[in-house]
């Protein structure tokens, strides 16, 4: 089956008061323009995309060219009818054409395989949703055994109508062939003074084709978003729904309305996540991780048995089993923990390796070092990586012992079981088993006054 998408996503979205354009605006930290485009694809189908620009046009297309999506503009906002009449030409003979809108992000590919399944010669596909408050929806006027007559828009609605509790989400499937024939010939005789998608529903019906409706069982999923209450709305029954399929998956979540997942999250057997805790890109949870309030984690890999404490960052690292971090742990990109390593409090590491069973436990920066097996990094350590101009490294060797408060300027090697000074700043390598001092003389001056408040 050929399937032509189209996408409406010319809005400027004027009640959402930005510059950027309503459709790139994000739940779950993705557009919702790529949410419509993601579903889309997974659509079984031989499928075309092409997207309706308007406001914004440049800015859309910046970041959603690809091979399966075609552009076609929309200069003046004259109504769904006319927006579609802008992407009729690049319609195939032969296929069925799929209208979907890039406001209404949380749409799923199993309700619209449903309803395009049901699209033929003699019938068309419409989508609604019945509400308790159908404000602001166009209503489904049937007849008395239930056969779709018309759609009225709510301007247009007599009070009669208006009691209607049944709504047109706008999504509708039909042949290519019978949208080309239709849409030259919408008018924009009605209140708003615009072309409306929607009349299409009444030429099929006096063609006496069937009107194949398909009910959306969750309001949501069909909801738009005109402005920034609705986005979050849209937001907070996204994150909901991401929450109770990981609790179906048995992770334990301490409160499912706060917790946030802006990507994908794999998760073991026994997976505990405190609240306030965001997800983002890929992560991955292995059996019996425990995540403590107010984490974020991003685009990371998490071993068996690691704890992370609460306030803890982690951005595109790789944690090991049984690890300990945080609380107030920063571990950056390029980061490599094995198992059993421990970063304690006000801790960041960045393009580092921690080898087996290595402590750095609390007020310590780490940046651009390989760190063997059981050593031990005393707190206020640093490695001084960056002269400015480039990065070096620096390696500390299998049971090492690094003073409190040390200096490594990088590049430098401190050897397996040799120990650093407290307060030293090492500038030249130490051996194997050898102890590096590097401190200033200390002078004690007698009778010294203190300073006295002025």
């Amino acid at each position: 089956m050929m399937l032509d998408i189209v996408i409406l996503a010319a809005g400027k979205g004027t009640r959402m008061k930005s510059n950027l354009p309503k459709v790139l605006h994000p739940i779950a930290g993705k557009p919702m323009l790529g949410h419509v485009i993601d579903c889309a694809r997974q659509l079984t189908a031989d499928t075309q995309i092409t997207l309706v620009v308007g406001h914004g046009a440049e800015l859309v297309k910046e970041q959603y060219s690809a091979a399966d999506v075609h552009f076609v503009e929309q200069t003046e906002q004259l109504g769904t009818g006319h927006a579609v009449q802008q992407a009729q030409d690049s319609l195939r003979d032969g296929a069925i054409t799929l209208i979907l809108y890039g406001d209404v992000p949380l749409i799923k590919p199993s309700t619209l395989e449903e309803l395009v399944s049901q699209v033929s010669e003699s019938s068309v596909g419409l989508l609604t949703v019945h509400l308790d408050d159908p404000t602001g929806y166009g209503r489904i006027v049937r007849d008395a055994q239930g056969n779709v007559l018309e759609i009225v828009e709510q301007k247009d609605a007599k009070p009669e109508q208006l009691l209607i509790a049944e709504g047109n989400t706008g999504v509708i499937a039909a042949t290519s062939n019978d949208l080309k024939r239709w849409l030259p010939t919408l008018s924009n005789d009605n209140a708003q003074q615009e072309y409306y998608l929607t009349d299409v529903i009444s030429m099929a019906q006096r063609e006496g084709k069937t009107i194949a409706t398909q009910t959306a069982l969750d309001e949501n999923e069909v909801l738009g978003v005109n402005n920034r209450l609705q986005q979050a709305q849209l937001e907070r029954s996204y994150q909901l729904s991401q929450a109770e399929n990981l609790m179906i998956q048995g992770a334990t979540l301490l409160d499912p309305n706060r917790f946030d997942c802006r990507g994908t999250l794999e998760v073991g057997a026994d997976v505990v996540i405190d609240v306030n805790c965001i997800i983002e890109g890929k992560v991955t949870l292995g059996d019996g991780v425990k995540v403590g309030a107010n984490c974020q984690i991003i685009n990371s890999t998490v071993a068996a048995g690691t704890v992370i404490k609460p306030n803890s960052v982690i951005e595109s690292a790789t944690i090991g089993e049984d690890c300990d971090i945080g609380p107030f742990a920063r571990v950056r990109p390029d980061t490599v923990l094995a198992k059993g390593a421990k970063l304690g409090n006000f801790v960041e590491t960045k393009k580092s390796v921690i080898g087996v069973g290595s402590k750095v436990n609390h007020l310590t920066y780490i940046g651009d070092a390989e760190i063997g097996d059981g050593v031990n990094v005393g707190a206020g350590t640093i490695t001084c990586n960056y002269d400015g101009v480039n990065k070096s490294k620096t390696i500390i060797g299998d049971g090492a012992f690094i003073g409190s408060n040390s200096s490594l300027v990088a590049p430098v090697t401190i050897g397996a079981m040799a120990t650093v000074g407290a307060g030293s700043t090492v500038s030249a390598n130490v051996g194997d088993g050898e102890l590096g001092v590097a401190r200033g003389k200390q002078r004690n001056i007698s009778n010294w006054k203190r300073p006295t408040k002025k």
